[in-house]
């Protein structure tokens, strides 16, 4: 055979080799940013329910916090792309696990606390691999801790600020 044909011959095998190749590298780099997405989303719903516990009710800057934002600001997380407060859901439970309908309700309502929630349910991960886009939805996020202060002190009736 001469040298000229072979060459060809190598090119070939070099594209069926190399689309595999970089088609793995790719789902390697995708597994791991989806392994640091998974991650992130479990930090931050225990951090936004650790949040929710100490701070005053329904204070929007806990879910700011949460998703690793400064407290002005209300965009997307820095952190954890397409991620919003709007995302989160917080919730106030009771000793039952029932959720408070009207946590702000004076003592009645914050009484009868026993648990702050944060949840994130159906995020949606998008593929960055080259031919294989596509999104699909990541599994419910959860914490759920026992209630603290919830933004008082104790000592004065004037909640603290978070």
């Amino acid at each position: 055979m001469n040298g000229k044909r072979m060459r060809g011959v190598y090119v070939v095998e070099f594209a069926i080799i190399g689309l595999l190749l970089f088609t793995l590298l790719f789902g390697v780099l995708e597994m791991g940013r989806l392994y640091f997405t998974v991650n992130g989303l479990d930090e931050v719903v225990r951090r936004g329910a650790r949040l929710a516990a100490v701070c005053q009710i329904s204070d929007p800057v806990i879910l700011r916090r949460a998703i690793f934002n400064a407290a002005t600001d209300s965009g997307a997380s820095g952190l954890i792309g397409n991620l919003q407060t709007a995302n989160l859901t917080l919730t106030y439970l009771d000793e039952n696990g029932a959720v408070v309908a009207n946590p702000n309700d004076g003592d009645a309502g914050f009484s009868s606390i026993r648990y702050v929630q944060l949840s994130i349910v159906n995020f949606p991960f998008t593929l960055l691999i080259p031919g294989f886009a596509g999104s699909f939805s990541l599994p419910a996020f959860r914490a759920t801790l026992p209630r603290e202060s919830l933004g008082f002190d104790g000592e004065t009736e004037v909640p603290t600020p978070c």
